[in-house]
């Protein structure tokens, strides 16, 4: 599933090549996981505007000549999707949903398992957009996002610390690769109830988090499977990787065979002696 590293990757891969393109044409194929919510032939003649993100929806500002028709679409890869960006684009494949036609290339959405989304807005603070936006926590980038905002956050909260990170409305970005090799960074077990973490300790995993996806994004993203930027290339922090995916073997700290257990239907990994309650 891309997380956030890999969402701003494929943003930073193809928002520079797009701004200031103008739309030719736009096509849709099978449903997504919401309607488009706008006729395609009104976004036809529209200026793509600078292109932003927001936890792992991608912001397409579109100005177009009616005002009325200017706003954006909001795009998120769901548990499957990439985007590509090519002067020309293959013909569309079965699991080639939406292609965005403009002067300048072709952007393209993939997903094979469609939970991905294409949403047109009149804005960020209009719905629908609005809506999908309004239960996330800070970018984990934000001068705001530190200890003191982590301990707040979790406050009361009597889940463990990594449900509480993937819940997503205290800090964005960690997602179950980046969840597990934080709390590994930081030292906290991940079964630690979230409202037992001490200030001290929150201190240090907000640290971690900002060091782990600042990594991952140096890394361009992790690749399990088939993850590629808007050009094709792959990522390579899940050699970087300090616990996940390493069961079994031994810690690159202290030698300890890495453990899984699953909590909320998620493989979680980390070292029992490094990691503690």
């Amino acid at each position: 599933m891309p997380e956030l590293p890999e969402v701003e990757i494929s943003r930073r891969s193809f928002a520079p090549a797009i701004e200031g393109a103008r739309v030719l044409a736009l096509r849709l194929g099978k449903p997504l996981r919401w309607p488009l919510g706008i006729e395609a032939a009104r976004l036809i003649g529209s200026r793509v505007g600078p292109v932003s993100r927001r936890g792992k929806y991608i912001w397409l500002p579109l100005v177009a000549p009616l005002p009325e028709d200017s706003g954006g679409l909001l795009l998120h890869l769901g548990m499957s999707g990439s985007l590509a960006f090519r002067e020309h684009q293959p013909p569309a494949g079965p699991h080639d949903h939406f292609d965005l036609l403009t002067d300048r290339g072709e952007l393209r959405l993939n997903d094979p398992r469609r939970f991905g989304a294409v949403v047109w807005s009149p804005g960020l603070d209009c719905e629908p957009a609005a809506k999908l936006l309004a239960g996330l926590g800070l970018e984990p980038f934000d001068p705001r996002f530190d200890g003191r905002h982590l301990k707040l956050g979790l406050s009361g909260r009597r889940v463990a610390i990594k449900q509480a990170l993937l819940a997503g409305d205290i800090v964005v970005g960690a997602g179950n690769i980046y969840a597990c090799e934080s709390l590994f960074l930081a030292g906290i077990d991940p079964r630690t109830p979230a409202q037992k973490i001490s200030g001290p300790r929150c201190e240090r995993l907000a640290k971690a988090l900002r060091d782990v996806l600042g990594a991952a994004l140096a890394a361009g993203g992790t690749t399990l499977r088939d993850f590629k930027d808007a050009h094709g290339v792959a990522g390579s922090f899940q050699m970087q990787a300090q616990v996940y995916g390493r069961e079994g073997e031994p810690c690159r700290v202290c030698g300890t065979k890495i453990r899984r257990i699953v909590q909320g239907q998620r493989s979680t990994f980390f070292c029992p002696t490094c990691q503690k309650r």
